[in-house]
């Protein structure tokens, strides 16, 4: 008798399942096409665009300066290809922490579906905000920002940027961008997609204000927090820009030194604050109400028995029951004749 054995049918390729359990590698792959163009004569002009940063210009030594030259990049529309690259490459870095420290995590604690994905995308953010915050001090250290805070009005516009500054900004943007198309990878919720577009459409739209308009001070909003933020974002753009000399609108140059601009920026940045801090404590309220309710004792009700149902129930016996002893009894069927 043949034995009849179950077909295992992959899912067809780019359909909604090949898509989801494969994406990562479908990613790397588009990813490695980039990086072969690279070895290409012909191909090179084109994939250069999207792995190197562009726009860049060398400067001459100077005596004040160092001996040797140094190079400087602006922005422009070439960026664009640049951070769609990067946005690949966060995909492939998000599989890589979900599959070998997310995943390992959620079956040992055993997490419900909720959780689980709250614990995804808190892990998520907790890696990208740690790498932010480290690589951010390390450039308010080395471009003195810290010693020297009025370095964020004296040299305004600053028309070039340093390597570091711009890749910062690139991968800021490569990882908010990335984000979109992970609500369909990691197969978010309906209720919960809206929340996250909010919060990811408030960080581009900060980056993106931040790396046009070339507020250095943007940078701050990972490493110092909301409040240290106000107040050098009411220094800078508040006291500092507007004492400025040149407060020309100037396309050409990047000044954006005018009235209008510095309120829409102060404006953005004190509504986009007071949203995370009325989240935060609406949240945190919610938080003691729920602990509050879970550590209440529960108040157990002493059952009350009148004097007329026990003694009924014990003329009668137990609950209510008649039993040998009660009604049925000699002595009482003797009393009711007499």
């Amino acid at each position: 008798m043949a034995i009849r054995r179950k077909s295992t049918k992959s899912p067809p390729i780019l359909s909604h399942e090949f898509i989801l359990q494969n994406h990562a590698d479908i990613v790397s792959c588009v990813a490695m096409v980039f990086l072969l163009g690279l070895m290409f004569e012909v191909t090179a002009k084109v994939a250069i665009i999207f792995v190197t940063l562009q726009y860049n210009v060398t400067l001459p030594a100077t005596e004040e300066q160092a001996t040797e030259s140094a190079s400087f990049y602006y922005y422009g529309i070439k960026d664009l290809a640049t951070v769609f690259f990067y946005m690949l490459v966060a995909i492939i870095i998000h599989a890589i922490i979900q599959e070998y420290v997310l995943d390992k995590i959620n079956r040992r604690m055993h997490f419900s579906k909720t959780k689980h994905s709250k614990f995804n995308e808190s892990g998520q953010l907790s890696a990208f905000y740690l790498f932010s915050c480290i690589w951010g001090t390390f450039i308010l250290v080395s471009e003195n920002y810290i010693s020297d805070p009025t370095i964020l009005w004296r040299a305004y516009p600053p028309n070039l940027m340093t390597f570091q500054v711009k890749f910062f900004y690139i991968l800021q943007l490569a990882y908010w961008f990335h984000a979109f198309p992970e609500l369909y990878f990691q197969k978010t919720k309906k209720e919960d997609i809206p929340r996250q577009l909010v919060y990811i459409g408030l960080y581009l739209f900060h980056i993106v204000g931040a790396y046009l308009l070339k507020f250095s001070l943007w940078a701050v909003l990972f490493v110092l927090g909301r409040l240290l933020t106000l107040i050098l974002s009411v220094l800078t753009v508040g006291f500092g820009l507007a004492r400025a000399e040149n407060q020309k609108l100037d396309f050409s140059t990047g000044n954006f030194n005018v009235l209008g601009v510095r309120i829409a920026v102060l404006a953005s940045i004190c509504i986009t604050q007071a949203f995370m801090m009325w989240k935060f404590i609406n949240f945190q309220l919610r938080r003691w109400r729920e602990h509050s309710t879970f550590q209440a004792p529960a108040v157990k009700k002493k059952p009350t028995v009148t004097k007329g149902r026990s003694r009924k129930g014990t003329e009668n016996g137990v609950n209510g029951t008649v039993t040998s002893n009660g009604a049925d009894s000699p002595r009482n069927r003797k009393e009711k004749s007499s």
